[in-house]
């Protein structure tokens, strides 16, 4: 950390930024007040779930509503999922592939679809859903007549707070999910001498469960998850509640402690689930909450908080980002959004920014699962898709910011999603293709479900691993790390596998394609998704074959395999521009003749972004038939559909359409109060699609070269990003006045070459590990400056 933040003190001395007058450095991560600018702040408690403020340590997840009389923390615990073990895989599928198949090469896919739904969506056709816990609720004594709320989320210290007053006493309520006890921690306390805390605590669940006290301190809630469609329940979970004070007294009811006059009072909060792995569900939750809740015990809450708070910053403190500060930025964060579409407030960017990152802290730890459609935060026992994983697009850029933010680690738990995957897999490729491998389709849950499991129209799309994969070489192209790289490669061959057996000829031309498959929810007729070879699906596996394929060569394995795969990769049907000088979706120039010309999805556009395979540079035609394709489908999209057109119009290098879809997603419509993404309903992949894409705006790390503020918008004039990643394990900080670049340092971590561009102006060197270059533009191009090394 001392390296990093030396590092980003060169970086501002020799860029002489006019930012630090703009901003002041006194409002830093960790200040206090309303000029913090990692923070969000409110004038009132919040009256629905979406005004909440989120908390989380990876496994553990609360939304605190800040009531002053009544206050709920609804909880969750990122295990907890309806259901419990089961093969949805279809028997019919092995004989009804092929008949589907044929009929989608006579052209009628309405027939094929139907048949699909038959003999290749799932039994079950739906998975299981991801469920909360229940509620920690707290009724307060003597609260009335308040005055001078406020209620925040330090996202630098990760804590929840509500003050206000009583008359004269001052009253703050604290809390924290911390990553280190794996305790959900509470601290209620006031600016009186003594006595000025009563609180009943108690704990409610939608789930079939009991709450009930043990000893004189400890509530306990147990249950199990619910059944759904037609697999019963079968995930336990507990939660414990100890109850520590200072003072006063305290009196034990049937399911409720009620402390009266204590000074202060802390409560911990653990909970578990019986789930240990997608096939075993057999786990001791009472086990873990009271070893979790013994070892916390002994610890005061200085140091709860110390510690977790020292965990949190290791990595929230990574990365910096300063933008013009404004009046706006003086608003509380609910009004901000409210008047986004007005404001001049360049500093809600940098807000979304690290909210996105602390989002993904709190969501996806190693050891935990993945972050979810909605993190780790559901109040529902019913929510939207199942709030589970979504492998066609929702999944992939919740992990799109990862890396490039500093926080490459949290990656971890999608490869074990992804091992998971290739286990279940195989028996979905068995089964439903009678090919090797294995292979994933669009939706997964808890129990690592491999199958078609939804309606064709939607779930026949198989490709969802190669997706995965491809994501997760990303992360391998960032770090570099060779350890990755040993785990990562099998499940690459074994992906590779599948689709060496499974591509087929297309009878126009040869040319080897996914049949059946769909392009993303996304019907190329009415009501008709199912197809043959759409440019998604050859996208995605120019990317998946050309990397094992490197990565074999690499470790000098699989020679065989190898040019398996090779000659399979030099059929594949390469992008088509269409008559309306687009990008073709699909194999057939249905584009403009589509239902839905401006739907959420722009799946073919995946070659763009996140890959590299089109580009301004090496690629021209097929930019420009990019955009115009991401002209005809508009900006106006869901949350999600909004982060991932800033980051195609920030690799198109066209920084003021970037901006206004920027500008769009932070507007009300589309980010709640608490600044979670609106679909709507809230999905997170918006909020971590949009951070990514305010990286893209200022670097992007692509086609062998580090894009030094490629889609800059006149908006953002002057700043500061530091700690920022770029590939090949490489660390970039910026800073720029005036709409321009005053200069970068670029460190690398390894060793190797590094191109630079920043314009038009390009230039190279080689750079040994730990070693770093000045980059200053400058009226004859880039000037490059070795710095010493270390």
């Amino acid at each position: 950390m001392a390296e990093g933040l030396s590092r980003r003190g060169t970086l501002v001395a020799g860029a002489g930024l006019a930012i630090g007058a703009a901003l002041p450095r006194g409002a830093r991560a960790g200040a206090a007040g309303s000029d913090h600018p990692n923070r969000l702040w409110y004038r009132a408690p919040a009256d629905e779930w979406v005004q909440a403020l989120p908390i989380g340590n990876g496994r553990l997840g609360a939304m605190i509503f800040g009531g002053i009389a009544n206050e709920r923390i609804q909880l969750n615990e990122d295990s907890f999922f309806a259901g419990s073990p089961y093969d949805g895989t279809n028997p019919k599928a092995g004989e009804g592939l092929p008949r589907v198949r044929a009929l989608v090469w006579a052209g009628r896919f309405a027939e094929a679809q139907a048949l699909a739904d038959e003999v290749l969506v799932a039994r079950p056709p739906r998975q299981m859903s991801y469920q909360p816990i229940g509620d920690l609720m707290m009724l307060f004594q003597g609260i009335e007549n308040s005055q001078s709320y406020e209620r925040s989320l330090d996202l630098d210290g990760a804590i929840a707070t509500t003050r206000f007053k009583v008359r004269t006493v001052t009253h703050l309520r604290e809390v924290i999910a911390s990553p280190v006890d794996q305790v959900i921690a509470v601290r209620l306390s006031t600016d009186a001498p003594a006595g000025s805390v009563g609180v009943t605590v108690s704990l409610t669940t939608p789930q079939d469960g009991e709450v009930a006290v043990e000893g004189d301190d400890t509530l306990v809630m147990r249950g199990i998850g619910p059944a759904q469609h037609g697999i019963p329940g079968g995930i336990r979970f507990e939660t414990r509640v100890k109850v520590r004070r200072t003072g006063g007294r305290q009196t034990v009811g049937r399911d409720a402690i009620r402390i009266e006059d204590a000074d202060e009072v802390v409560l911990l909060v653990a909970t578990a689930t019986s789930y240990r792995r997608f096939d075993d569900i057999a786990g001791d939750p009472t086990a873990i909450t009271t070893r979790q809740i013994a070892a916390a015990s002994g610890k005061s809450w200085d140091a709860l908080l110390g510690a977790h708070q020292a965990e949190h910053r290791r990595l929230f403190r990574r990365l910096e980002v300063e933008l013009a500060r404004t009046p706006a930025a003086a608003l509380p964060t609910d009004e901000r959004i409210a008047r986004s579409g007005e404001l001049d407030d360049p500093g809600l960017a940098a807000l979304y920014l690290q909210y996105g990152r602390y989002l993904l802290i709190s969501s996806s730890r190693p050891g935990t699962q993945p972050a979810n459609l909605q993190g780790i935060w559901n109040e529902r026992t019913a929510p939207p898709w199942e709030s589970k994983w979504t492998l066609n697009i929702n999944a992939e850029m919740n992990y799109w910011p990862a890396d490039p933010a500093n926080l490459g680690e949290l990656v971890e738990p999608l490869l074990r999603l992804t091992k998971d995957l290739s286990i279940t897999g195989q028996r979905t490729a068995k089964n439903d293709w009678g090919a090797r491998g294995w292979v994933a389709y669009h939706n997964t849950d808890g129990f690592r479900q491999a199958t078609v499991n939804s309606q064709a129209l939607y779930g026949m799309w198989p490709m969802g691993g190669a997706w995965l994969l491809n994501t997760l070489w990303d992360h391998w192209d960032y770090s570099r790390d060779r350890a990755f790289l040993d785990q990562l490669y099998p499940l690459m061959v074994g992906s590779c596998r599948f689709y060496v057996d499974a591509l087929t000829p297309h009878p126009k031309t040869g040319e080897l394609v996914m049949n059946p498959s769909n392009s993303p929810e996304n019907s190329h007729h009415p009501g008709v998704s199912i197809c043959a070879g759409p440019a998604m699906d050859s996208q995605l596996l120019r990317d998946l074959f050309a990397r094992t394929i490197a990565l074999s060569e690499l470790l000098g394995r699989d020679a065989g395999l190898r040019a398996e795969i090779a000659a399979a990769a030099a059929k594949l049907p390469k992008d088509r521009i269409g008559t309306a000088s687009h990008l073709q979706e699909w194999f057939d120039d249905w584009d403009m003749q589509a239902p839905e010309i401006n739907h959420r999805h722009v799946s073919h556009l995946y070659a763009l972004y996140p890959s590299d395979q089109i580009s301004l540079q090496r690629t021209p035609e097929l930019a420009a038939a990019a955009r115009r394709s991401l002209e005809i489908r508009g900006d106006e999209a869901t949350g999600w559909g909004i982060g991932w057109r800033i980051n195609l119009w920030a690799r198109l290098e066209q920084r003021e359409r970037a901006h206004k879809v920027l500008r769009m997603l932070l507007q009300p419509s589309r980010t709640y109060p608490n600044m979670f993404d609106a679909h709507p309903p809230f999905q997170i992949d918006g909020n971590l699609g949009g951070a990514a894409g305010i990286i893209q705006m200022l670097m992007q790390s692509h086609s062998g070269m580090v894009h030094l503020l490629p889609a800059l918008p006149r908006a953002w004039p002057g700043g500061r990003i530091a700690g920022i990643r770029a590939r090949g394990n490489l660390g970039v900080d910026l800073a720029w006045s005036g709409g321009v670049l005053e200069e970068a340092l670029i460190t690398a971590d390894s060793a190797g070459p590094v191109r630079v561009r920043y314009g038009q102006a390009q230039a190279a060197i080689d750079l040994r590990k730990g070693e770093r270059v000045a980059v200053r533009g400058t009226a004859k191009g880039i000037e490059l400056r070795r710095l010493r090394a270390g």
